[in-house]
């Protein structure tokens, strides 16, 4: 029943105010899997690169750390040797923090999800609901997310089975060689290690972004009463009516605003087209389109030519079949001069008192040249 008194069922994309909306309360478009996949990746390289020189350094540390001589026994400062032996160290460890720090904001950033939002951590007392969390917990996003779960402790079991199981001859050498090597090799198996780790969270990611983009799109789909009654509240804004008033200003060019100032007549839709027709006797062979629009364009050119006094008649079907065969600068089609004239006579008797409103003519517009709003032929 809430359903139906909210307009029905929720079949409409989310209007651009709807995901704005979303967007402020903390409801982004998320991935956990992918941002983990990055983080280890950037790791991982930086190890990979820089792998040998953080060695060195923690071994030159350890060194330093466990050799004194008579100052340290006479003037000994545990502050500044902590500080001495951590600088050895800070600049290869910090590397790998800032690698993982950028993987960790570049998550949200592929996603479009980067951004402070202070509403996301406002307090919902929805979610302090006991009863709501078991709902989410054994609910169809509770099962998912328990199958997502087992599938990435399956791949990546199955993954670090693999490394373990290629690399056993290696492992158990160990022992037999000397203690470099065996590091050595510890690190080459760990790098391995994360890197094939992130590249079965990658997999995982490749599967969980499209999965949570449904999800999201799910929940913010709108029903057909929400979008209409937000139109309504968009439009009956000051605000917004000032602006498509200057949309439709800034839409036309001084050139067209001339053209249709010099027009004989505007035809219109009555609203989602209009098309000006010039006709000036001696001087045109033909009716000419001066200027043709749909939507904001064609306010504009009602708006322009209600200031200058230019005639405007509402014949939909006429104002289709112009605008999707002519351009502004071209003669009407042949096939629609019959039309045209019909109407171009009704304009003169009425600018010479010799007609009213009330003697418009009825138009009638060939079956080829009848089009739909999508500029598609209607069926005869």
């Amino acid at each position: 029943m809430a359903g139906n008194q909210s307009g029905g069922e929720k079949t409409e994309k989310p209007t651009a105010k709807r995901l704005s909306e979303a967007a402020k309360n903390g409801d982004l478009l998320q991935s956990r899997d992918l941002a983990t996949a990055l983080v280890v990746m950037a790791g991982a390289a930086w190890l990979a690169i820089a792998g040998p020189s953080l060695f060195d350094a923690i071994a030159h540390m350890l060194t330093q750390g466990l050799r004194f001589d008579h100052r340290d026994v006479v003037d000994f400062s545990p502050s500044a040797r902590f500080y001495t032996l951590l600088g050895v160290v800070a600049l290869p460890v910090g590397g790998i923090l800032l690698a993982t720090v950028a993987a960790a904001i570049a998550g949200p950033a592929l996603l479009g999800s980067l951004g402070f939002r202070p509403n996301a951590f406002s307090v919902k007392p929805s979610k302090l609901n006991p009863l709501t969390g078991v709902k989410r917990i054994f609910g169809l996003q509770g099962l998912i997310e328990l199958a997502k779960s087992i599938a990435k402790v399956t791949l990546l079991g199955a993954v670090g089975f693999w490394l373990v199981w290629d690399r056993l001859t290696a492992i158990i050498g160990m022992g037999r060689n000397g203690l470099e090597p065996a590091i050595a090799e510890v690190g080459s198996l760990f790098i391995l290690a994360c890197v094939a780790m992130a590249g079965a969270l990658f997999v995982i990611a490749g599967i969980d972004v499209p999965s949570q983009i449904m999800q999201r799109n799910k929940r913010l789909y709108m029903t057909k009463q929400e979008v209409r009654d937000e139109h309504k509240e968009q439009e009956g804004s000051p605000e917004v009516k000032g602006q498509i008033r200057r949309r439709q200003l800034e839409v036309m060019n001084n050139s067209t605003r001339k053209a249709v100032a010099d027009a004989s007549v505007i035809i219109t839709n009555p609203t989602h087209f209009a098309v000006a027709l010039r006709y000036h006797p001696g001087k045109d062979a033909a009716p000419v389109v001066v200027a043709r629009g749909r939507d904001l364009i064609a306010a504009a050119i009602r708006d322009v030519a209600n200031e200058k006094s230019v005639p405007v008649l509402q014949y939909p079907e006429l104002a289709r079949a112009i605008y999707f065969t002519s351009r502004a600068g071209q003669i009407v089609d042949e096939a629609l001069y019959m039309a045209v004239a019909t109407v171009l006579a009704f304009v003169f008797r009425v600018e010479n008192k010799m007609a009213t409103e009330m003697d418009r003519p009825f138009i009638t517009v060939p079956d080829a040249m009848r089009f739909d709003a999508d500029g598609k032929k209607m069926a005869e």
